[in-house]
């Protein structure tokens, strides 16, 4: 075996390295076949090959090895090789799409922020009712009556008290433990003071609409009918955006995971940066998409006596927990992080409780390709369509309240 290292060279060494730690932590205790096959082919060099060749195919586990420990053989090639979104297919190839979605950290979040806001909202629609209707039930009053757009602010921050880095985290951000923030990307001022203004008008479009993942559903979509999955959400919030608020906007329906839900990403990247080459007066960008929850947890809040599903957004910043990562470059990660904080705000401020924590994660997620950019979580699997396209409404005005330039107070 020494004789074999010394013919591959250092680089191989830290390689090899890497593989006999891996089969002594998680073959033997997980693959124990696999690892005794390994053994039996020691004496021949091309078992390490086919070692790689399983790593190749499963990733995650040289992923999270080199994530949560110190193993400073890994070269930029590895982290390339993994977690590049771009490049050749055989770059694309080596990385799964379950790598690009957020894990259990945005699951288990102190809910005492959201709880709190929650109950403003609970107080807000007990108020209006008694103003409105004397105290009858909000249920029996509100809930058949349309989306009226919420004029005053339900919740009020202060922002004294939300500008160390700590407090900012807590009270907007999960982040995953694959990535890392910090004070300089979150610093209250910079990212309120941001302007998201749409400075065109709306005789050529203003806002593009898109899904990365077109075939995402919710528990009563009708298989194979797109229109009553994510893609019909985005012809709601489209039309809503176009009928009510006056904005130009341009649905993209391609579905770019409609044969597999790998590389949607990957996939999908050139076609937008068409869309946007051809259509330069677009300014906003939204990827919208719904999550994925366990079967016990379901995202609806009580919106003006309307059941309706609670929304996320997503933010990727282009570095791991080690740094950043160079060809995941993202000129507009500041805009990108402004436009969702401020979007987040207007959400707590006018309708408490019906956005979850800003996600954040190591990635970029084609988020680079305009400074407005969005990407939304809408609901998740076990909402309904109701649910969902109730939710739509208050997203519509918190779009118009950010992009027409209503100013979080400070």
């Amino acid at each position: 075996m020494s004789e074999l290292l010394e013919s591959r060279g250092e680089q191989e060494k830290g390689q090899d390295s890497i593989i006999s730690l891996l089969q002594d932590w998680i073959l033997e205790p997980y693959l124990p076949g696999v690892r005794r096959l390994n053994a039996v082919g020691k004496e021949n060099p091309d078992s390490s090959i086919w070692m790689r060749g399983l790593f190749a195919e499963y990733p995650v586990m040289l992923y999270g090895l080199t994530m949560d420990g110190e193993e400073e053989s890994v070269t930029e090639s590895d982290y390339a090789r993994l977690l590049m979104l771009e490049g050749t297919d055989e770059d694309r190839k080596s990385i799964e799409e379950e790598a690009l979605e957020y894990d259990e950290d945005a699951m288990h979040l102190d809910q005492s922020l959201e709880d709190a806001l929650l109950a403003e909202n609970g107080m807000y629609l007990e108020n209006q009712a008694a103003q409105q209707n004397g105290g009858e039930e909000v249920q029996e009053e509100l809930g058949s009556t349309d989306f009226i757009p919420a004029q005053e602010k339900q919740y009020h921050y202060q922002w004294d008290e939300l500008q160390e880095y700590e407090a900012v985290i807590k009270a907007f951000y999960a982040v995953d433990s694959t990535t890392k923030a910090d004070a300089e990307l979150l610093e209250t001022e910079a990212l309120l003071s941001k302007d998201m203004r749409i400075e065109g008008g709306a005789d050529a479009p203003q806002i593009l609409i898109y899904h990365t993942h077109a075939q995402e559903a919710f528990a009563d979509s009708v298989q194979g009918d797109l229109s009553t999955g994510i893609v019909g959400a985005g012809d709601y919030l489209a039309a809503l955006l176009r009928e009510q608020y006056g904005y130009n906007v341009m649905h993209h329906t391609v579905s770019y995971d409609a044969e597999a839900r790998d590389y949607a990403y990957s996939n999908s990247l050139p076609a937008i940066e068409k869309l946007l080459e051809d259509n330069p007066s677009i300014e906003v960008v939204i990827d919208l998409h719904r999550d994925e929850m366990p079967a016990d947890r379901r995202l609806v809040v009580d919106i003006q006596g309307r059941p309706t599903a609670q929304f996320m957004f997503f933010n990727g910043l282009s570095r791991t927990a080690k740094g950043e990562i160079a060809y995941l470059e993202n000129p507009y990660l500041q805009d990108n992080l402004a436009f969702s904080f401020q979007m987040q705000v207007a959400c707590n401020e006018y309708y408490p409780g019906i956005a979850r924590r800003i996600y954040l994660k190591a990635y970029r997620y084609n988020m680079h390709v305009c400074p407005k950019t969005l990407l939304i979580e809408l609901g998740a699997q076990n909402n309904t369509r109701e649910e969902i396209w109730n939710a739509c409404e208050p997203l519509a005005h918190v779009l118009d309240l950010v992009l027409s330039g209503v100013e979080p107070e400070r």
